[in-house]
């Protein structure tokens, strides 16, 4: 006996219940939504399960205790064989399961660690990693040069008003939409812009060119630092200047 549907990103089938699979529940509710069939294996056969009645009445209960969700877990009988069906809708906020978050991807269960879980975070507050406020940084901090260099740019292309322009550095982070006035905060992508040392406060903010004889040996390599506008520059006069010349192998 066996299902039509296969398993994809809102379905996966379980063969019998494990407490391991409140991960799954977590990873639903933090992507598309899904559903969670318990009796069926991997190629859609519905197996019998054990004691379904009573998973009836204590995963919403459980699920609720331990994820803070409302799941509908339904009881469906076909040829005399018991199989749930655990429905999960998704969640427009981060859902945890002891302090760790798990999402949908594909097919497949995945933890969301490190940078990706910054992203899912944010994303779920409606905040952009760029967007993010950075403390202990004004104004003052950044290059009065390359905001000269930045209206320079901005007057040969006519993106900007001139008022905006000729305005005071503030003024044109206000303008730029890169300034929280309720916090009266700096957002990151005017550290990165402006500040003469992005990294001091975004890890990583730097450019890193290689020249590669083969897929495994690396014969050169750059790093570029500074301001985006300053690394930008700086990577292209050492593309056109040292890599594209660079002997062929």
């Amino acid at each position: 006996m066996s299902l039509i549907t296969k398993e994809n990103q809102n379905i996966e089938w379980k063969e019998s219940w494990h407490n391991d699979y409140f991960k799954w529940i977590c990873a639903f509710a933090n992507a598309q939504g899904g559903t969670l069939f318990i009796g069926m294996d991997d190629n859609g056969v519905i197996m019998h399960v054990d004691k379904a009645k009573k998973l009836l009445e204590d995963l919403p209960n459980q699920v609720r205790d331990l994820l803070g969700l409302m799941v509908d877990v339904n009881l469906h009988t076909k040829e005399g064989t018991d199989y749930l069906e655990i429905l999960v809708e998704p969640y427009p906020y981060p859902i945890s399961l002891r302090c760790k978050y798990y999402y949908r991807s594909g097919s497949t269960l995945q933890e969301l660690k490190g940078a990706a879980l910054t992203k899912f975070l944010l994303q779920r507050q409606g905040k952009k990693w760029d967007a993010v406020p950075v403390p202990n940084v004004t104004t003052d901090d950044l290059k009065n040069n390359v905001f000269d260099f930045f209206r320079r740019k901005a007057t040969r292309s006519k993106r900007l008003e001139p008022d905006d322009l000729e305005s005071t550095n503030q003024e044109l982070l206000e303008s730029l939409q890169l300034y929280l006035e309720d916090e009266k905060m700096l957002k990151r992508a005017a550290i990165l812009l402006f500040h003469p040392k992005p990294e001091k406060y975004v890890t990583g903010a730097y450019i890193k060119i290689g020249f590669f004889e083969n897929e495994a040996d690396l014969i050169f390599q750059d790093e570029v630092h500074g301001n985006l506008f300053e690394q930008i520059e700086q990577t292209m006069d050492l593309l056109f200047t040292k890599y594209i010349k660079a002997p062929k192998f």
